[in-house]
């Protein structure tokens, strides 16, 4: 009779630490499921910002001939959001970031264009792209961090380390973006 209670309790301990490891390994899978659909958000607001600049330039193209070179850097720029690694296409964001600013900057100096009504609804929904933007970074950082800690947390850590999860990268400013926006006039 003692013998049964141990074989059943081993039995009862083992089905717990299983359950206990499925669930823990199912939750991990969650957590990286999450981050995956985070940059997958991220590049649907990218795509979007893609399809919506050369609009922008075409309209800004008409009223500002001679700035050829701001309109080539910003097009060439606009290439690289959407293929190539994580650094590449953060890279290719901060390029075209840059040069949307320049592009505006360009748009002020033609008060025609400003007061064009095509440039003035691409403008205003690149303002919003680049809005949604930075709302996905924010949550895929967010899963990002929720994933890690689990990552990093006993007893869970015992088990990512069992099935080879790995950390993932937060995405972080480039130092550039992270410097003060300078204002000429």
């Amino acid at each position: 009779m003692a013998l049964d209670s141990i074989v059943l309790f081993i039995g009862v301990l083992i089905f717990l630490v299983l359950f206990y490891v499925a669930i823990t390994y199912n939750n991990l899978i969650n957590l990286r499921t999450k981050i995956e659909r985070s940059w997958a958000q991220i590049d649907v607001f990218l795509k979007r910002r893609y399809d919506l600049i050369p609009n922008l330039v075409e309209t800004v193209k008409g009223y500002a001939k001679h700035e050829r070179e701001t309109l080539e850097s910003v097009m060439k720029a606009r290439a690289g959001l959407l293929e190539g690694s994580a650094e590449e296409r953060g890279n290719a964001t901060l390029a075209t970031s840059k040069g949307m600013k320049t592009l505006f900057a360009v748009a002020e100096n033609y008060p025609d264009l400003k007061a064009n009504e095509n440039f003035l609804k691409l403008q205003e929904e690149l303002v919003a792209t680049e809005n949604s933007i930075s709302y996905v970074r924010i949550s895929y950082n967010d899963s990002v961090l929720d994933f890690n800690t689990a990552l990093q947390t006993f007893p869970s850590s015992i088990i990512a380390n069992m099935f080879g999860f790995k950390q993932k990268e937060f995405f972080q400013a480039k130092a550039e973006e992270r410097e003060a926006i300078k204002i000429t006039m």
